[in-house]
């Protein structure tokens, strides 16, 4: 019964932002984490930001520093926002939710509710 949604992919020039959103519905729990992946043609799915519950978030370290995760409880939607965007972040980029009994998943193994995914290009 659990619903993710994502929007606000596009295509943007490197140096470029972008704010994606998830809508999330279905679900009421304590614990949660929510990821964003993506995943470019011929490459696995990756995980570029987490956020759980408590407020805790995780970045791998090709974000880091350039992307922030933030949740809206009220709106039961989570953003990536996306700076100095480079060709290389260019995939489809997915949100997922899972339900962990503590700390947070970083493996998309791990997350069993995805949205259908929204394509970002950053090209010049």
């Amino acid at each position: 019964q659990v619903q993710v949604a994502e929007s606000g992919g596009g295509s943007v020039q490197p140096g470029g932002s972008l704010t994606l959103s998830c809508r999330t519905s279905g679900y009421t729990y304590v614990n949660y984490c929510l990821a964003w992946f993506r995943q470019a043609p011929g490459k696995e799915r990756e995980a570029v930001a987490t956020i759980d519950s408590d407020g805790r978030t995780r970045y791998s370290d090709s974000v880091k520093g350039r992307f922030t995760i933030a949740k809206d409880n009220a709106k039961e939607t989570a953003y990536l926002q996306m700076n100095s965007l480079k060709p290389e972040d260019t995939a489809m980029y997915y949100c997922a939710v899972a339900f962990p009994s503590s700390g947070g998943y970083w493996l998309s193994d791990e997350y069993d509710n995805w949205g259908q995914g929204t394509q970002v290009t950053v090209s010049s």
